[in-house]
């Protein structure tokens, strides 16, 4: 069949970022309102060549590791003990402590010709996250409300795997999911009136999605 570019519906773009959730190592997920960003990104996959009689042999891509940054207006609480910040006494936080790790979720929509920002969307799954500090400029105050914005570089370990490469960042688009996985997916991740939300394992979450 001969190729056709620019069909109806199939002009795909994505966009935007929200509904994010941190999961910490202790309790239930949080909703981490205020996400202004996220800036995926890896470390290595650099790429080696090789020569053999001086003539190109093979490229090598080196192992690649899960980063990225997140900015933000506000943090939940409990996200604290993931940048070190520990309460010692009501109101009083000793900074600098050892940090946990966490999971977070977040979403970005996928629109089209056709049905716009409303086609669908991707969910992100991160696991095993280290947040990394930045700097923060406090400023004095002036006649332009200017809030601060929040910033750190996360980085994933990923967890181990059988039947693919072990990594910290899954993608779930929910345009190639039934309504009912779909749902059943959701709820893990943001909780029902009688569950607590929560990250499902990748073991789980491939089972629910019918993988291998």
């Amino acid at each position: 069949m001969r190729l056709a570019w620019d069909e109806v519906g199939e002009r795909l773009f994505e966009i935007g970022t929200d509904r994010g959730v941190l999961y910490p190592e202790v309790g239930a997920g949080v909703p981490w309102n205020g996400i202004v960003s996220v800036t995926e990104d890896v470390s290595g996959g650099a790429v080696e060549s090789y020569y053999l009689d001086g003539v190109k042999y093979i490229d090598h891509v080196n192992n690649e590791d899960y980063q990225a940054s997140l900015e933000a207006f506000s943090a939940p609480p409990e996200f604290a003990a993931s940048i070190g910040d520990v309460p010692i006494a009501t109101g009083l936080y000793a900074t600098l402590q050892p940090r946990s790790t966490f999971d977070l979720s977040y979403r970005t929509l996928v629109g089209n010709d056709v049905d716009g920002t409303e086609h669908g969307y991707k969910l992100h799954l991160i696991y095993n996250v280290t947040a990394g500090s930045s700097a923060k400029s406090h400023q004095t105050m002036s006649d332009k409300v200017d809030p601060l914005k929040l910033k750190w570089t996360l980085y994933g370990v990923p967890p181990l795997a059988t039947n693919y490469k072990p990594t910290a960042h899954l993608i779930v688009d929910s345009t190639k999911l039934s309504a009912a996985v779909l749902e059943d997916l959701e709820d893990i991740l943001y909780g029902t009136v009688s569950t607590n939300p929560r990250m499902p394992t990748q073991a789980e979450l491939i089972a629910l999605l019918g993988g291998p």
